[in-house]
């Protein structure tokens, strides 16, 4: 099972060697980022599982950051992190879009329960209810549709299934044997090329680039990745 990942865009150096030190010890992969642009940068830019906002960022602060996020249609669960006790300050981050508020000092094991909560809301829309975003692309289950910019992109039902796959199984080296038995269903089949083919296609249709693609990558030697 792969790590989760949390995004920490704070400002003060001890506390973001804190909790770093407290949650990659809990198991999580860990990331951080200074400032407010650079916070929204690499939360629109990578996938992450949940985020950790503090309010008073340099460049842009954690209100404008969420807001932001929100209109990327960006749905990663966000903890607001403040110093800023004051109820219109909640208020005003829960209108915003972020899911939970925790005033400076707190304590360390109400933090984590607050991330736990988070982690089991989102694993319960995730299988279907939940549109699915990474980059300018979002992915419906329950319609099996595809948006590129708000457009929606020609799949096939075999790249969607494929596509599909690929996020269920984020950060996960896949094989060509395993994609081709998962998403194909041959359990014996000469080739993989198949696989290669499909995988072609579908960079074509949601990469920015295909031929430097930044969602599916090749695995020289094992398979694919994906990190959308």
């Amino acid at each position: 099972m792969r790590p989760r990942r949390v995004l920490l865009i704070e400002d003060e150096p001890g506390l973001v060697l804190t909790l770093t030190d407290r949650l990659t010890s809990e198991g999580y992969e860990v990331a951080a980022a200074s400032d407010g642009p650079a916070g929204l940068e690499r939360a629109t830019r990578e996938s992450w599982d949940v985020i950790l906002l503090d309010v008073m960022l340099p460049g842009a602060n954690g209100f404008d950051v969420c807001r932001d996020l929100r209109q990327r249609s960006i749905t990663t669960p966000v903890i607001m992190l403040t110093a800023r006790g004051q109820i219109m300050d909640k208020v005003l981050g829960l209108k915003l879009g972020a899911d939970d508020y925790l005033t400076k000092p707190f304590d360390m094991l109400e933090l984590m329960a607050r991330i736990e909560v988070q982690l089991r809301r989102a694993s319960s829309t995730q299988s279907g209810t939940t549109p699915y975003h990474f980059g300018n692309i979002s992915v419906d289950f329950r319609k099996a549709q595809v948006l590129k910019d708000g457009v929606e992109l020609d799949l096939s039902a075999r790249e969607f299934l494929l596509l599909k796959y690929f996020i269920e199984h984020r950060e996960a080296t896949l094989t060509r044997d395993e994609l081709l038995n998962e998403v194909w269903g041959y359990h014996s089949m000469p080739s993989t090329r198949t696989v290669d083919v499909h995988v072609a296609w579908l960079r074509q249709k949601i990469e920015p680039n295909p031929r430097n693609p930044q969602y599916v990558l090749t695995l020289h030697g094992l398979g694919y990745k994906f990190v959308g």
